[in-house]
This record gives C-alpha cells, structure tokens and sequence, in this order.
C-alpha cells in the first residue's frame, strides 16, 4: 500500500472512537492482508518521542508460535482466576459480570488461533522511563485500534506475551535491546460495536486544581 494512501473508514472520527471497545470473540472468518496492512499502516502514523519511531509491528501467523500464544494464555487465565479470586462461571448466568467472565474465559480459550494475532515491540531510548518509552508505543497500538474499528474489525490488547517471553522472543527473533509492549488479537467481531462505557468527564478531568472538575456539559 502507498504511504501517501488514506483509506476509506466507514465512520466518523468520533464514532469510531466512542465505539472502540475491548472485542474478544470472533468469527470464524479470515482478516485479509489488505485490511490488516491498513491497520499497521495506522499504527506507522502514530507520534513517537522526537519522532524516533523505536518501533516494531510483527504479525504472528506460524502454527509454532500460535500454539505458544495458545498455551501462554491459557496460563493467564489461570493465574487470573486464583489472583482475582473470580467465580467459577454458572451456566446459563446472563448478568453483567458472568458475561464479562464467559467472554475473557472464551477468548483465553482460544489464544493464539485468534484471526489475526499482532505483536507490538519497542527500542527503549537513551535517557527515558518506562513510561516515557510506553508513549512512543502505545499511540501506535491505539491508532491500530482506530484504524481496525474503523473497518469494522474487533481487537483487544492482551498481555499473554509474558507468560512466554523468552521463548515468543527466541522464536521471533527480538532483540535483546528490544521490549514487547503488548498483544493483539483481532478478528471480524460476533455481533456489533456498540458505545464504551466510562466514568464521566467531570471525574476524569480537573481545571487548575486536583480536586475542581471540568466543566462538562455531557
């Protein structure tokens, strides 16, 4: 795809952003390269400090490194549920929070044989934070979201990559100088976007003083 090429998105700015949530199930339906390509392209687009662009976008398609992804997750969700003490998932519940837990267990269930699987790597720069290395990244992951909403795809962040990082950066090759930020799993969703739910904007954000909130008119 040409640099200088804006795909067409089927929404607006706006829409897409207030649509944007966590989408962890999938249809059983192939993500072509176009689509994904528009998604990284996005990604490349993202501001980064001095705009150095310490970044790496790795698509992870080989059934070894699948099946690595697949048991790392099923790990976490272990760990998850005795770390969080979730409930065991009562069949047929259809509350809010069996809902949730159903959808997380599902999606760690199905791990690396996700659509389309995306690793999110970063050159740590001279003199910076962790932090301050997360903001040369993490504008590039939430462009890729963007852009993925934007065609109609689903996509969640997961953090399975530590639960085998040793062998996922022995397989792919990543540099001992390198950091992986994040995982992506992103798939044609099973049902519709719908609106995210946050907390309102006079809780999150303040005038002159801590404690002032913003005045909102949501």
């Amino acid at each position: 795809m040409n640099n200088d090429a804006v795909p067409k998105v089927s929404d607006d700015l706006w829409t897409v952003m207030s649509t944007a949530t966590a989408v962890r199930r999938y249809r059983d339906e192939h993500v072509s390269d176009e689509v994904l390509e528009r998604c990284l392209l996005a990604a490349s687009w993202a501001p980064s400090g001095g705009n150095g662009q310490p970044w790496r976008f790795v698509v992870l398609e080989s059934a070894e490194v699948r099946a690595l992804i697949t048991s790392a997750a099923h790990r976490t969700w272990e760990v998850m549920k005795e770390f969080y003490r979730l409930p065991e998932i009562v069949d047929g519940a259809d509350d809010p929070k069996s809902r949730t837990l159903r959808t997380m267990s599902a999606h760690m269930e199905v791990g690396g044989a996700a659509p389309r699987l995306v690793l999110f790597c970063v050159q740590p720069q001279r003199g910076t934070t962790e932090l301050q290395q997360a903001g040369s990244i993490f504008p590039a992951v939430q462009n890729f979201l963007l852009a993925a909403r934007a065609q109609g795809l689903g996509a969640a962040i997961t953090l399975w990559q530590d639960a085998c990082a040793p062998e996922l950066r022995d397989m792919v090759g990543i540099p001992d100088d390198w950091k992986i930020a994040t995982l992506l799993t992103v798939g044609w969703p099973k049902g519709g976007h719908h609106r995210v739910r946050r907390k309102p904007l006079s809780d999150a954000a303040a005038v002159d003083r801590w404690g002032r909130p913003w005045r909102t008119n949501e």
